[in-house]
């Protein structure tokens, strides 16, 4: 196939999920304009409109290879660019409690949230992704293990839709919680940022315990963040394996296998930007087309999902999900009363 012709394949399902990618971002601004602050990232929404409009009008076969393509080979460039925006200097700010109470929590977390979508009955890739959607970052840390479990669009898009939108509860109580529990400043922000699934949702439930709590919930969320790359690295690992015992056959290892490639390319990255390879300038412009990849990848799920799947699963997801953040929390308030740092 010739580079002309592979692109008039790729290019209605490209213009189709920008367009919709477009359609989102704009919602989100008006949403900021009516509300006053953003409740429904346009993630959540780029995946909406694309499932209202799949749903409601199919899907003609000329857009299926370049919404493939989206939903796909951008979402692994977009999560590869994610390593430039994090740096391994945070475990040096962090308090050793706090650094092996996250790597104790997250692990915990993510085996606890796959027994309890396996107990009701969900397919086991979705199971992982709602688990580590809740115990590490949402939408980033599904979109950074689809890949590598060969997760379906209707498993991805239902886990990321549910998982912010059961989310915003949290951040909306959690500052409620941290005073019936007469938290400190810095214990109350360690608690948003050990449950709240994305960093703007953290600084938005600690803010009204105050600055320090925002700075506490800014350093733990970001601590889970870093959770991303070994949670992936296992999820390839037992993948890898299962596919050797179910063909008989033991292969050659790989690394490619044990970390695709896109996630090499995200360790790679982390490394550059924690030894000062990376200008500050240049990681601003990483995290921009981050999040540009993956809102066009998010909308692109979207449109390769039909709604009628998804609400067959929904009660289901509903318990997991909200269990799953139940577990979280309560393992998390466990932790800032054990020995969060003052």
């Amino acid at each position: 196939m010739t580079y002309a012709s592979r692109v008039y394949r790729y290019l209605p399902g490209f213009l189709l999920s920008l367009g919709v990618a477009g359609i989102a971002g704009l919602l989100q601004q008006a949403e900021r304009a009516v509300t006053g602050r953003v409740w429904i990232e346009s993630l959540v929404l780029a995946i909406a409109v694309g499932t209202v409009l799949r749903t409601s009008c199919g899907l003609a076969a000329r857009f299926g290879a370049g919404v493939h393509f989206c939903a796909h080979r951008l979402l692994e460039m977009a999560v590869a660019l994610m390593g430039v925006t994090i740096g391994m200097d945070l475990l040096s700010r962090a308090h050793p409690f706090l650094v092996l109470a996250i790597i104790m929590l997250v692990g915990v977390t993510v085996l606890a949230g796959i027994l309890i979508g396996l107990a009701f009955g969900l397919p086991v890739r979705m199971a992982v992704l709602i688990a580590c959607g809740n115990a590490i970052c949402g939408n980033s840390a599904i979109a950074a293990i689809a890949p590598v479990i060969d997760a379906d669009s209707d498993d991805v898009a239902t886990s990321v839709a549910f998982t912010a939108v059961l989310g915003i509860p949290v951040v909306m109580l959690l500052p409620c919680l941290a005073h019936g529990l007469h938290l400190t400043e810095t214990a109350g922000g360690t608690l948003a940022g050990l449950t709240v699934y994305a960093v703007p949702q953290v600084m938005a439930a600690a803010a009204p315990l105050g600055p320090v709590a925002v700075a506490a919930g800014t350093l733990a969320k970001l601590l889970r963040v870093l959770m991303l790359g070994p949670v992936v690295a296992c999820c390839a690992f037992v993948r890898a394996r299962r596919m050797e015992q179910e063909r008989g056959v033991p292969r050659r290892f790989r690394v490619t296998e044990f970390l695709p490639p896109f996630i090499l390319v995200f360790v790679g990255l982390m490394i550059a930007r924690s030894v000062g390879l990376v200008p500050h300038l240049a990681v601003t412009m990483a995290q921009g087309a981050a999040n540009a990849l993956t809102l066009v990848a998010m909308a692109a799920l979207g449109l390769g999902v039909d709604l009628r799947n998804v609400m067959a699963a929904g009660p289901r997801v509903v318990a997991v999900v909200t269990l799953s953040l139940c577990f979280l929390t309560t393992a998390a308030v466990l932790v800032v009363r054990l020995g969060c740092p003052a």
